[in-house]
């Protein structure tokens, strides 16, 4: 078992990774003050660990909610799910919430902690790859709108991530590879040597041997708790974590949500940025293909499968919350292993690149 711990001051906590986690109660009972817990979770998690879980917490009042599974119901009409049950079972102030299931579970779970009386507490336990090495760690919650992915949320921090890689046994492959989208993703923007890792490894990844999960988590988790540490409400350099998300968010919001996983839309989006990183003549044409390569072995997609025109691309890129001022602000690449906040990008080559894609 590994364990890391972000640095927030008051508001630190602890990330637990390793095999069996969910078998010990340990991990969850000390970060619970009072005596009622709701663990939220989907249909699909709900058969393979709720129980689990629930026989973890045998000493405390437990209830649950099990949602919808899908990106389409990441909506405030499904967190209000969540806060019906709560006022039901008439949780108070001392309650903690738990999250059981991948980033959208934690991300309403987080979202509702954070509203119910106005903040209670809550525990993350991702049973995605994606989930765990990204959207569990550094108190990002929220839902989407019609308009726009995450747009209405809020940071509030969990009081412990609890990483069990076991539970990626259940996961699909077009799940697991959407996860391994995320991992690409802390080794192209500020860790070479990890990409480094990456691409020696990644047969061996693709293959889930647990040994080098295990240390493409923690390093994925180390990378984004040293920047969240730094920079937790998104006012300078954690930007640097939406590296192809406005892309891949305007694909989302434009081709409907679920029709492409995230870490998928993200793959998308990460090529892109590095197209354009080409375009302004900072990255070679070698390390796009590298880029290209390390997503393809990890079978991600590298191109846009379906109908957009590149006018509404656009829009959808427009409605952003990277967006300050009417302008688009970009994560790009100096290098691989080195990405930096772009203002200052030529727009007609944006557009060459969002054309490109969208033919």
């Amino acid at each position: 078992m590994k364990q890391l711990n972000l640095d927030l001051g008051e508001k630190s906590y602890p990330i637990y990774i390793g095999q069996g986690l969910l078998s010990q109660s340990e991990f969850l009972s000390k970060h619970i003050s009072g005596k009622q817990v709701m663990i939220v979770t989907n249909t699909t998690v709900a058969p393979l660990y709720l129980d689990k879980v629930k026989s973890l917490l045998g000493d405390y009042q437990v209830s649950t909610v099990v949602l919808p599974d899908g990106e389409q119901y990441k909506t405030l009409e499904t967190v209000n799910t969540i806060f019906s049950a709560l006022l039901e079972a008439r949780f108070d102030r001392s309650s903690t919430l738990v999250a059981l299931g991948g980033g959208v579970v934690g991300d309403m779970t987080g979202f509702a902690a954070a509203s119910y009386q106005r903040g209670v507490d809550f525990i993350q336990i991702p049973t995605t790859l994606l989930s765990q090495v990204d959207s569990s760690v550094g108190g990002k919650t929220g839902v989407n709108h019609v308009l726009g992915k995450n747009m209405i949320g809020a940071f509030y921090q969990p009081k412990c991530v609890v990483i069990d890689v076991d539970t990626l046994d259940t996961l699909e492959d077009r799940e697991y590879s959407a996860g391994m989208a995320e991992v690409i993703k802390y080794g192209l923007l500020g860790n070479a040597d990890f990409l480094n890792y990456l691409q020696n490894n990644i047969s061996g990844l693709m293959t889930r041997d647990k040994a080098l999960i295990i240390e493409a988590v923690h390093q994925s988790c180390e990378d984004k708790a040293n920047i969240v540490a730094q920079d937790e409400l998104e006012a300078g350099k954690r930007a640097l974590l939406n590296l192809g998300h406005t892309f891949g968010h305007a694909i989302e919001n434009t081709l409907g949500y679920g029709n492409y996983l995230h870490g998928e839309a993200i793959s998308v989006g990460m090529l892109m940025a590095a197209k354009l990183s080409q375009l302004e003549e900072y990255l070679s044409i070698d390390a796009v293909n590298q880029v290209q390569d390390l997503l393809e072995k990890a079978n991600l997609p590298i191109s846009i499968s379906g109908k957009i025109t590149a006018s509404d691309f656009m829009a959808a890129m427009s409605v952003d919350k990277k967006v300050i001022d009417g302008n688009i602000r970009l994560i790009l690449l100096k290098e691989l292993g080195d990405a930096f906040i772009c203002d200052d990008y030529q727009h007609q080559l944006l557009d060459q690149v969002i054309n490109d894609f969208c033919q």
